[in-house]
């Protein structure tokens, strides 16, 4: 008779696993007590068990680990972007001013209302296009953002972390982000007592 791999294991193996498993889920159980009694509600004693289960190995903290570091480079990134635009911003509006006080040195007395107003209407024009110009780069770092988010969900989801799965509720945003803290927060018990 030919045994399938996981069918029969060695109880040894098992009975480790278990108390593995129950060691995480009373550390997760004590950890979710500092949570609102709303997401402590929402956290089944089902969820927890899973959740225990799958950090036994510690991939799901190797997994979390390495999306907390794309969504770092990811927010320094988008941040630096903006920040660039902004000192381009700044850049041409000092440069359109510069012109503007060489105009007003050069200008006639009689020509001087006229061109006050043209400089007035270009300040303006160029205030609009920086405004419009930040407006849609913040839509797109809020794109980027959700999407990171999703990725980040499938992730989790494909990985077997239970409560992960891709949405955009706030309720669920919500508790996928207390479960993501419990994770960290074992992730963090474990490498201080030099499991992981």
């Amino acid at each position: 008779m030919n045994k399938i791999p996981g069918l029969y294991e060695d109880p040894v193996v098992v009975a480790k696993r278990q108390e593995q498993q129950y060691h995480l889920l009373s550390q997760l159980q004590n950890l979710v007590k500092d949570l609102s009694s709303s997401c402590q509600q929402r956290l089944s004693y089902d969820i927890l068990s899973n959740l225990a289960l799958a950090l036994i190995d510690g991939t799901v903290f190797e997994i979390v680990q390495g999306l907390l570091e794309i969504q770092h480079l990811t927010e320094k990134n988008l941040y630096n972007q903006r920040l660039k635009l902004h000192s381009e911003h700044r850049a041409l509006k000092q440069e359109l001013l510069r012109k503007h006080k060489e105009a007003i040195q050069g200008c006639k007395a009689h020509n001087l209302a006229v061109l006050r107003a043209t400089q007035q209407r270009e300040l303006e024009a160029l205030e609009q296009r920086v405004k419009d110009e930040q407006r849609m780069m913040d839509e797109k770092i809020v794109l980027e953002l959700d999407q990171k988010v999703i990725d980040q969900q499938n992730t989790l989801e494909k990985a077997g972390v239970p409560g992960f799965y891709i949405t955009t509720n706030p309720q669920e945003l919500t508790l996928q982000m207390n479960l993501l803290e419990l994770i960290l927060k074992m992730q963090q018990k474990a490498s201080e007592s030099g499991i992981c």
